[in-house]
């Protein structure tokens, strides 16, 4: 059971979302404004966070910009009225781990609180009998046990996000990945598809990697290079 921290000012909405975690065996509680939203975030114990964006006193966003530079590592669900793509991006790039546009159905919610709650506590199929080995393409290596990276002899510092995009390229190098597969694995379920999320953390990895580390497969999708020439 995870406990669950409902920042909504809508009350009714509120008990809708809190009625369907417990049917789901989840506890929560309810924050009906940002203020007190922050501060249960900040020093409670929570599983998860669905935050809503249109909060009085403090939006959703300034509570996720807050969240993420106290080291708060707390998966949020983003949920909101506001459905143009710079909003979810925002939400998204912002630290938010899943966004989910007004009116939603609460079992599609469930469904995103337990994708997120497994992310974030993964059951092994076998128990773990060691380091995990470093995955590599050409300089870029990456160790699944500490989840860092390094491009040579040089550390490179990666998001948790920006993690699992330079994973799951490194282990598919030299195949093309569509937007709608990166999407999927690295954000979970779908987004709106207007969204240029990919795009965004694609040019964070070309940073960070090099800027011809991943190629763009014009129609499809991005593909990094099984020997990828790296900069500094």
């Amino acid at each position: 059971m995870a406990h669950i921290l409902i920042a909504e000012d809508e009350a009714n909405i509120a008990r809708f979302i809190a009625k369907g975690l417990a049917k789901a065996g989840h506890s929560s509680d309810i924050a009906p404004d940002g203020m007190f939203a922050l501060q249960s975030a900040l020093h409670g114990d929570y599983d998860l966070i669905v935050l809503d964006v249109g909060l009085p006193t403090i939006d959703g966003f300034a509570i996720l910009a807050a969240l993420r530079e106290s080291k708060n590592t707390t998966p949020v669900i983003m949920c909101t009225a506001r459905t143009s793509s710079e909003d979810t991006v925002h939400g998204l790039t912002g630290g938010a781990d899943d966004y989910l546009a007004k009116p939603f159905q609460v079992s599609e919610l469930v469904a995103r609180v337990e994708l997120r709650l497994r992310s974030r506590h993964p059951e092994p199929e076998n128990p773990p009998t060691g380091s995990l080995p470093a995955i590599r393409a050409g300089a870029i290596e990456l160790d699944p046990h500490s989840r860092t990276a390094a491009v040579g002899d040089r550390r490179v510092d990666l998001s948790a996000r920006e993690y699992t995009l330079a994973e799951l390229f490194v282990q598919n190098a030299g195949s093309v990945l569509s937007r709608k597969q990166i999407l999927d694995r690295v954000w979970g379920l779908d987004h709106e598809g207007r969204s240029n999320v990919v795009e965004v953390y694609v040019r964070y990895l070309r940073q960070k990697f090099g800027a011809e580390a991943i190629e763009t497969v014009r129609g499809i999708g991005y593909r990094m290079l099984e020997d990828p020439p790296v900069g500094r």
